[in-house]
Parts: structure tokens; C-alpha cells; sequence
């Protein structure tokens, strides 16, 4: 177990101990260093072998990869377009005079945005800052505005298509990624429920009405919802393509269900191998390293959205500019799966995940996962983000759910919530400062990014208890 112990030991003494010199907090200079440890002490030497290792964890992390560039991209041709500004001036004119109706309208548009951009902190940031302004109009505290948002947009990260969280547990565990989103479409919906009920209950009052706060003006609030759709519905053509694709994948329906994505790839013949077999473009990237996460059903729905969308002269004359933009936000991420990946194929060319895989066996089931759970937890409190607890603690926790008898796709559901909920917790939610500080920039207020973690605590209750449903199931 030491090949396993010490690694991880260093990974969370880097992660943890920000005044290390250098490397201290660094979480990309964690996961490379706890990978090379982890091929040392697994006997692993050959520089060859640690290439191939890492190109194998790049292999199992390609479609995460794409799908954080895919969905960067969507959310800038969103912003472009002026998607959510319409979305938002719909429902503020539709619903004004009803406060607790607005809330839960923002909240579904934050969830909509979360679920197709799949992190939150960029949803927060990208869209959430468009209903910042309604929301301070209300008149209500800073604090349960930021909660407001990163609730909206947590729940929406976790929510599919565009779900790194479902995304990365089921890679970690390795099982197909479709039921594990099929359920989480059920599972989030039940969190966003229980938040909703509980904001439009208990962070809203009756005179929290757009208006209340005459020195903030809201977008469109001159015109009727009516108006406000006839002007600018254009701009909701890319966002309902991809709805429609995405439930024609998922939804079975007979003579009507069809991924489009790979059944479009499927039909361009690439390479004639013989005069009776040709290889399509579709076969050619899912063989090929580091190519095959194109070939992803939710990403090549993400593709095929994008693609409309460059029918709109806005979007095709600024291409350049949307790229550089879009890859600028998500360079970070990609950057750290990168690095996660050298780790990931570490683990399994040493044999750790093997090792953890039996230990686990000797253990009483309910130790293992209430010890596991608490770790997540811990490390999500800590580090305010889900990718580095999923990294840190399900790469090992996963598979050992499995090992306990476990169904890869139920411990992949436990897992996605447990570590969402965990991001969220006080005192470290990776979001909740970033909110806060858009906040407290925009209108010059200080806003208290703990109260407003605290504010938010429901939605990480609801999240940890879907997660320890599934995995005693």
C-alpha cells in the first residue's frame, strides 16, 4: 500500500500547504509529481513507458478534455449572440411582480447555462454576472445574491451534457458515461428542486420586486416579454438545436431517437482500406490516441450546435476573436487534465488502482464508504473544487466502491454528487469567492464570502445525500 500512500501523501501536502515553496497550492505541479512518485515506486523506469502512460491516461481523459474546449466555445458564441440576456429579460418582464417566480426563472437559467458549459465557476462568471444587476434591483443581501448564483450554477455543473463532474467519476471507474448522465438528469433535478423550494422560501421576501433598488437598471425593462422574444429569438436558435439533439439522444423514442453527431461522422467515408471496405471518419478518430474523445456522443452534440451557430453572421465574422476568447477561459482546466491524465495513467500502469481495488475487499463496506465519503468531503472543503477531490480521493475510493459490489454506474453517481457537494462547503468554494468578488467589484460592497457559503449549504446537503443513497442501493 505504500506505493499508494506516499504518492497521495505528497499530492495533498502540495495541494494543501500553500506557503511550500515554489510548488505550494500548485495542483498541476501536485498531480505531475504524485504520477512520476507513483512509476518509481510502482518499478516503472523506463522513460518510454512513462510516455505511453501518460498518452493511456490522455486516451481515457480525451472526451473530458473536449468537452471542457466544446463547451468554452458554446459559451461564447452564447455571450455573442446575446442568448441569456434575452432568456433573463423574458422572464424579468414576464414575471416581475412576482419575486419568488423570478428567483426560480434565474435559478433554471443559471442551471441551463451550468449544464452547458459543465463547470461552474464559469457559468458563474459567464452568465452569472448577467443577473447579478436584476438580482441587486431586488433589494436583497449580497451574500444570498452570490448563493443565489452558485447554487444555480453548481447544480447546473453537474447536471449533463456538458458534466465534468459525471464526466470524470465514470472515467475514474470506468464505465460508459450515458447512464451515469441518464440518472444524474433525475438525481439533479431532485438537488434543484430542494434548493429552489428553499430559496423562493427562505432568501426570498415579497418586496424583493425588480425596481426595489431604484439605483440599478435593468436590461430591457421597457419591454414587454413579447416584444423582448420577437426582437431577439434568433439568438435562441443554437441553445434549442443543441436541447433538441441532445433529447433526441437520450430520450428513446421509436423511428425518432438518433445521435446525430456520430451517425453524420459515420457516413463520411475517410479511408478505403480495400474495394469492400471503407473506414469512416467516425472509426478513424475512435482508433486513433488522443482523437477518440471527438467521437464522445455529447461532444459531437456540442459540435453540432456550434456549427449552426456559425450560421449567424455575429458568430462567422468574429470567429477569430471567439476562438482566441473562448480557449483563453478554458486554457486552465484543459491544462489541469492534462496533468491529471499523467497521473490517472500512472496509477494504472503501476498497478495502484489494482492495489486499492483488492485492499478494499478486506474491508468492512461501511467503513470504506463512510471513511470515503468524509474524505471527499474534506478535500472539496479544503481545495473548493470537485475535479481535485475526484483526482485525489475517487481515482482510488471509485474503484473501490466497484470492489465492494457496487455497480460502476451507480458508484460513478455517488461519487459526481459526493464531490460536488464538497466544492461547496465552506470555508474554501472555489465559486462562492469568485461570486463574491464579482459582486463586491460590481456595486463597491463588501460581500462575505463565507456567509454567503453557508447561505448555499442546503444545495451541498441535498448533493451528499443522493450520493450515499447510490451507494447504498
Amino acid at each position: 500500500m505504500l506505493q499508494v500512500i506516499i504518492p497521495v501523501a505528497v499530492l495533498l501536502l502540495i495541494v494543501l500547504w500553500k506557503k511550500m515553496p515554489y510548488i505550494g497550492g500548485n495542483i498541476n505541479a501536485a498531480l505531475l509529481i504524485a504520477g512520476a512518485l507513483t512509476l518509481l515506486i510502482g518499478g516503472v523506469w523506463n522513460p518510454g513507458e512513462w510516455a505511453s502512460s501518460w498518452i493511456d491516461g490522455l486516451n481515457r481523459l480525451s472526451w473530458i478534455i473536449c468537452l471542457s474546449i466544446c463547451g468554452a466555445l458554446f459559451a461564447e458564441i452564447s455571450q455573442r449572440l446575446g442568448t441569456i440576456d434575452t432568456i433573463i429579460g423574458i422572464l424579468t418582464a414576464k414575471f416581475g411582480r412576482h419575486p419568488r417566480i423570478l428567483i426560480l426563472c434565474i435559478l433554471f437559467t443559471l442551471g441551463i447555462a451550468g449544464s452547458l458549459l459543465g463547470d461552474a465557476i464559469a457559468a458563474s462568471t459567464v452568465i452569472g454576472m448577467l443577473t447579478i444587476g436584476i438580482l441587486v434591483s431586488m433589494d436583497m443581501e449580497y451574500e444570498k445574491i452570490a448563493a443565489i448564483i452558485v447554487m444555480g450554477a453548481s447544480l447546473g455543473s453537474i447536471m449533463p451534457p456538458m458534466t465534468q463532474a459525471v464526466a470524470l467519476s465514470s472515467t475514474l471507474v470506468g464505465t460508459d458515461p450515458d447512464p451515469v448522465m441518464n440518472i444524474s438528469y433525475l438525481t439533479v433535478s431532485i438537488a434543484f428542486i430542494v434548493s429552489a423550494l428553499y430559496c423562493i422560501l427562505f432568501l426570498v421576501r415579497k418586496n424583493n420586486v425588480p425596481g426595489a433598488n431604484p439605483n440599478v437598471k435593468i436590461k430591457f425593462s421597457d419591454k414587454k416579454a413579447g416584444q423582448i422574444f420577437k426582437e431577439n429569438w434568433k439568438s435562441l436558435i443554437p441553445l434549442c438545436f443543441l436541447i433538441i439533439v441532445v433529447l433526441l439522444r437520450t430520450v428513446k423514442i421509436p423511428y425518432v431517437s438518433t445521435d446525430l453527431g456520430p451517425t453524420i461522422l459515420k457516413s463520411i467515408k475517410f479511408i478505403k482500406i480495400s474495394e469492400e471496405t471503407t473506414l469512416s471518419f467516425y472509426d478513424f478518430l475512435a482508433g486513433t490516441s488522443l482523437l477518440s474523445g471527438l467521437t464522445n456522443g455529447v461532444v459531437l452534440s456540442m459540435l453540432c450546435a456550434i456549427a449552426v451557430s456559425f450560421l449567424f453572421p455575429k458568430v462567422n465574422r468574429n470567429a477569430r476573436s471567439i476562438f482566441r476568447e473562448s480557449f483563453s477561459k478554458v486554457r486552465t482546466t484543459v491544462l489541469l487534465q492534462i496533468c491529471c491524465a499523467f497521473m490517472l495513467g500512472a496509477f494504472y500502469s503501476a498497478g495502484s488502482i489494482d492495489i486499492v481495488s483488492n485492499f478494499a475487499q478486506g474491508l468492512n463496506s461501511n467503513v470504506l464508504k463512510f471513511g470515503g465519503a468524509a474524505c471527499m468531503l474534506l478535500i472539496g472543503m479544503l481545495t473548493g473544487s470537485q475535479s481535485t477531490t475526484q483526482n485525489v480521493v475517487f481515482s482510488f475510493f471509485g474503484p473501490a466502491l466497484v470492489a465492494t459490489g457496487i455497480t460502476p454506474v451507480f458508484a460513478a453517481v455517488a461519487g459526481s454528487h459526493l464531490a460536488a457537494a464538497g466544492q461547496g462547503m465552506p470555508p474554501a468554494d472555489l465559486t462562492c469567492f469568485v461570486v463574491c468578488g464579482i459582486v463586491s467589484a460590481q456595486f463597491g460592497k463588501k460581500v462575505d464570502p463565507v456567509k454567503s457559503m453557508i447561505y448555499a449549504l442546503p444545495m451541498c446537503i441535498a448533493l451528499l445525500v443522493i450520493g450515499f443513497v447510490f451507494m447504498y442501493i
